[in-house]
């Protein structure tokens, strides 16, 4: 499968991106929630994944952050990557590969992706008929809706899979 790579890398010569308060502060309560603190890592890691447009792997996520000076540990991404999806702040895309893939959600229309799985190529689709669905079924049943999540898996006309 090709691999996946942010849709753009920030340079050094970008306009620095300040975290958002409401973001920051969702994280800031889980970690609280949690017995733990809110690190200089773990903000840099936050707003290192604001700054990779689209998905990203830890490893990338760890070279980026590697690239722009800042030495945070494997172990601290990975806790901290799981802290972020708890908190619902980001996303584990579900891919038919062992190597996992994430994306920033908090404050973003859902995303319902088309994957070809033959190229590795993530198409953002969008389908109000789920939307009107999902919203009908939570309105039945006295829910809120927190999320939701369609991913859909292909391959090119032509290709064996």
């Amino acid at each position: 499968m090709a691999e996946l790579r942010p849709n753009s890398i920030p340079t050094d010569d970008d306009p620095p991106i300040d975290i958002a308060d409401p973001l920051c502060a969702v994280f800031r309560r889980k970690l609280k929630a949690e017995g733990a603190k809110y690190t200089p890592e773990r903000a840099q890691i936050l707003d290192a994944i604001i700054r990779l447009d689209g998905m990203f792997e830890a490893e990338t996520l760890q070279e980026h952050l590697k690239d722009r000076g800042q030495r945070v540990s494997k172990a601290t991404v990975y806790r901290t990557i799981k802290l972020l999806q708890e908190a619902g702040i980001i996303q584990r895309v579900l891919f038919e590969d062992e190597q996992a893939h994430y994306q920033l959600v908090y404050g973003r229309r859902p995303s319902d992706l088309l994957i070809r799985v033959d190229t590795g190529e993530v198409i953002p689709i969008q389908v109000p008929e789920l939307q009107q669905i999902r919203d009908r079924l939570a309105k039945e049943h006295g829910l809120k809706i927190q999320s939701h999540r369609l991913q859909v898996f292909a391959v090119g006309e032509g290709t064996k899979g």
